[in-house]
Parts: C-alpha cells; structure tokens; sequence
C-alpha cells in the first residue's frame, strides 16, 4: 500500500504521492536527482526527520498550505485538518509533486493513465499550490 502511486486532490492541489520516489519520477518524466516534498501528518511527525530552527518554530506549527526548506535541503509541508488526512494519517508521510508531466499543465487523463491508485473526494477543487519559504537559522526567504 505505501509504495503505490496514488493521485489525490492534496491540500493544495491534484498531486501524485508515495513513499518511494522513484514512481514519482517516472509518472513526471523527471530526472531522479531532484527532491521532492515530504508531506507529513503531524508536527511530531516532523521531528522525526528533522529539526526546526528554534526562531521558526510558530510559523511553522501555524502555517497552512505552506512549505517549508530547511536548513540541510530537505522541504516539509505538515497537513492538518483536511480531506487529504484520510490518507495521509494512514501512511503517516509521502513525498508529494504536482500531478503533471515535469514543466507541462495538469492533464487529467494522462495522471490517471501514470497512477496505481486514484483517491478522489467529492466537491473538492484543485486549487493553487504552497508558498514555499527557505529557513535559515536566522532568516526566511520566500520562494513562491
């Protein structure tokens, strides 16, 4: 179960998901030398993988649909309290990317052919994706 693709509304947009990476490369077409997202289901969670710099702790614990790169690279997003939890509180962490071919716009039909599992909710939009801000043990820059 954890090692599938999956294709789900996420909380922020239709994503392809799964603990092995390698299955997200292949469905985006993309280079294995690029880092995806790790989504988690709770702050502690988070701890597990890494340690937030003690200056941005709140945002982090308050943030919604925000991602976040850390000091050593690697990019969390912690989801709570959405329709995505219903998967995301059973696997406990995935890495996550758009539903698209590298660089292209979201083809339906084409995500859906590339997936192994299509999770689906009613009345729920894709909508836009993270924020994304870079944290430094005393700064934060905005990425998108």
């Amino acid at each position: 179960m954890k090692t599938s693709l999956y294709l789900t509304p996420t909380d922020t947009t239709m994503g392809f998901v799964s603990q092995n990476s390698l299955k997200i490369d292949k469905a985006k077409n993309r280079k294995p030398n690029k880092h995806y997202i790790h989504v988690v289901n709770s702050l502690e969670r988070l701890k597990m993988f890494t340690r937030v710099p003690q200056k941005h702790k709140n945002r982090v614990r308050r943030s919604k649909k925000t991602t976040f790169i850390f000091p050593q690279g690697e990019s969390f997003r912690v989801v709570k309290g959405t329709k995505h939890n219903l998967l995301l509180n059973r696997v406990k962490w995935f890495y996550s990317s758009s539903a698209n071919l590298s660089g292209a716009k979201y083809n339906e039909l084409y995500a859906k052919k590339m997936s192994e599992v299509i999770v689906s909710f009613p009345n729920v939009n894709s909508g836009e994706p993270s924020k994304i801000y870079r944290l430094g043990h005393g700064v934060i820059k905005s990425i998108r």
